[in-house]
């Protein structure tokens, strides 16, 4: 019976190409044997032959069950998966003229995203006349970064690019 290669799982039985490979035996006995011996083994287990190690000289194989082996693999990565964790950018947007109540409100913002693992990036937009006012959105950046200064640490300075300027906080480890 001959399966279709799938690449995200191993050469199994009558698929590996190799003439001798290193045994591994359900009792973690190691042999190197010829691959017709190593499928002869295999059958006696009545399990699968696996080749785990394909790039090895000569190739590794072992002697188990290939669905609970396949069921146990995609169950370390599910595991896997759900253990790391993404970090999101969340975006808070100012303009140079923005009001102290706002800038509270959206520093407490900040520091639930912070505290929570998200990186911030804070932005002043600049419209029209607003251009002239380039130092007040900088000491607003500032002043937010300093608040912020217990939970985070500033990635990157407040810096312009075209009409905005953007600084970059990152939670602090610790």
């Amino acid at each position: 019976m001959r399966r279709q290669r799938n690449e995200d799982r191993p050469n199994v039985n009558d698929e590996i190409r190799a003439d001798k490979v290193r045994l591994i035996l359900p009792d973690d006995e190691h042999q190197i044997v010829s691959l017709d011996r190593a499928l002869e083994i295999a059958e006696t287990y009545n399990m699968d032959l696996v080749e785990v190690a394909p790039n090895a000289n000569p190739p590794v194989c072992k002697v188990i069950d290939f669905g609970k082996f396949m069921y146990e693999k995609k169950k370390k990565e599910k595991e896997a998966k759900k253990k790391q964790h993404t970090i999101q950018v969340k975006e808070l947007r100012f303009r140079p003229t923005t009001d102290d109540h706002d800038l509270e409100f959206k520093t407490r913002h900040a520091r639930e995203f912070l505290q929570g693992g998200d990186k911030v990036k804070a932005t002043v937009q600049f419209r029209g006349r607003d251009m002239l006012y380039t130092e007040q959105g900088e000491v607003l950046l500032n002043n937010l970064a300093q608040s912020l200064e217990d939970v985070s640490k500033v990635e990157s300075k407040p810096t312009m690019e075209g009409r905005r300027m953007i600084m970059i906080l990152a939670p602090s480890k610790g």
